[in-house]
């Protein structure tokens, strides 16, 4: 990539800017410096309140650089375990010891951190700030227009029902005496269905994460879903997803030819963060310290049942990961993989979570095998799959753009692969 920053711009020489001009690493370094800059220059929290960039953002954004920057330089074959920088893997634990010591935390309920009411609370370290009209005085207010899109087919008039969840997604959440099902998660595909309880159980955060027929959505029982609430279902399935759109009965901060609410989107919040830092301690040999964090992840999930979900409760399993789940290495890192993918699943991090771990090519070429022949009630559909392969080596990244490449020719060159 090119490097453009404020001199570069001063100077007029955006034109002169070859894509190749630094190295991976040093690439790390220019950005690791300007966040080095805002960590030591920027307070802990601004004078005039949430919602601003702090010395705590910094330090979580320089937890998650180093974190990148450990495992490798993305492609598979210099990416993984082996790759490992030990010192990049400290600097993410001296850099969330900041966030661990800050005003930020948990949340009680899962529920509450995906609900407009609870912008900018501890949970959130850097969000994209939304506004409703009724706050900032102005006419429609400054809202989030884009997640409509995400909103399910008929329960919004703007609702279009992306970034649909798959249902391998879905099965990740089965759970076993309260504990993933890890290997045997995929055997045989499942979804839970309203007032009837099976023998299987699920993990709590799959009911604040996916909507699915015949459950309310968003936790308000007027709005349930139905298979109607699905675009084209023969073709991306019944499953909508929930976190990144607020209750329907919350209404609008615009209502017209499209439609805006006021709901932030997060960017890096508080369990993210610990996250990395579980990740970093595994790495570092310090196994018990990362269960701690994961266990009080899975806790917070074990009491997010109640104040939203109680309609699912008999469907609703989750148990603390024993002793025995950290004695090595590997299961230790197999249980925080899963525990970021329950997580902060549908919130854009499976991708770089995937890729950083050098795991790209086996999860996505065996996703795209199995998904190709799933059904929902005998209702075929992700046929577009069958033909889909990842590249490894190549389709770790996006090839740079034509209208890029050519627009100063010989200055730029080609990613890997294209």
């Amino acid at each position: 990539i090119p490097w453009i920053d404020e001199n570069v711009y001063k100077n007029n020489l955006q034109e002169q800017t070859r894509n190749d001009a630094l190295t991976h690493e040093q690439l790390w370094d220019k950005i690791i410096g300007d966040f080095e800059t805002a960590y030591n220059d920027l307070p802990e929290q601004p004078s005039d309140g949430g919602g601003r960039a702090n010395k705590v953002a910094a330090a979580a954004y320089l937890a998650k650089c180093y974190l990148q920057r450990a495992w490798g330089n993305g492609y598979e074959d210099s990416t993984g375990v082996k790759f490992i920088n030990k010192d990049y893997m400290q600097k993410v634990v001296d850099y969330t010891d900041v966030v661990v010591k800050s005003k930020y935390g948990y949340l009680e309920d899962y529920g509450d951190i995906f609900l407009p009411d609870y912008n900018n609370s501890k949970e959130s370290i850097f969000a994209v700030q939304t506004s409703d009209y009724a706050d900032d005085h102005t006419t429609y207010g400054r809202g989030n227009w884009s997640n409509m899109l995400n909103g399910a087919w008929q329960m919004w008039s703007c609702g279009w029902d992306f970034q649909k969840p798959s249902q391998d997604f879905v099965n990740a959440f089965k759970t076993e005496n309260g504990l993933p099902e890890f290997g045997d998660y995929d055997k045989a595909n499942d979804h839970p269905v309203n007032g009837k309880p099976t023998a299987q159980k699920w993990d709590p955060r799959l009911f604040h994460t996916v909507g699915m027929p015949t459950f309310p959505y968003k936790y308000e029982e007027q709005y349930t879903l139905t298979t109607a609430n699905s675009r084209t279902p023969n073709t991306y399935g019944y499953y909508t997803t929930l976190k990144c759109v607020p209750q329907r009965s919350k209404g609008e901060t615009y209502n017209g030819s499209w439609q805006a609410f006021a709901m932030n989107d997060y960017v890096i919040r508080y369990t993210d963060a610990m996250l990395d830092r579980a990740e970093a301690l595994i790495e570092l040999d310090r196994l018990e310290e990362a269960r701690a964090i994961i266990n009080a992840i899975r806790q917070r999930a074990a009491n997010s049942v109640s104040k939203h979900i109680g309609y699912a409760a008999d469907q609703c399993q989750i148990s603390l990961y024993p002793d025995t789940y950290f004695k090595d290495k590997e299961t230790a890192r197999e249980c925080l993989r899963w525990e970021r993918r329950l997580e902060t699943g549908q919130e854009h991090e499976r991708f770089f979570d995937l890729r950083r771990w050098g795991m790209l090519s086996s999860t996505l070429n065996s996703y795209f095998a199995r998904e190709a022949k799933d059904s929902y009630d005998g209702q075929g559909y992700a046929q577009y799959y069958k033909d889909a392969h990842f590249t490894k080596g190549k389709n770790e990244f996006f090839p740079v753009p034509y209208n890029q490449l050519y627009y100063i020719p010989g200055l730029y060159t080609q990613n890997k692969g294209y």
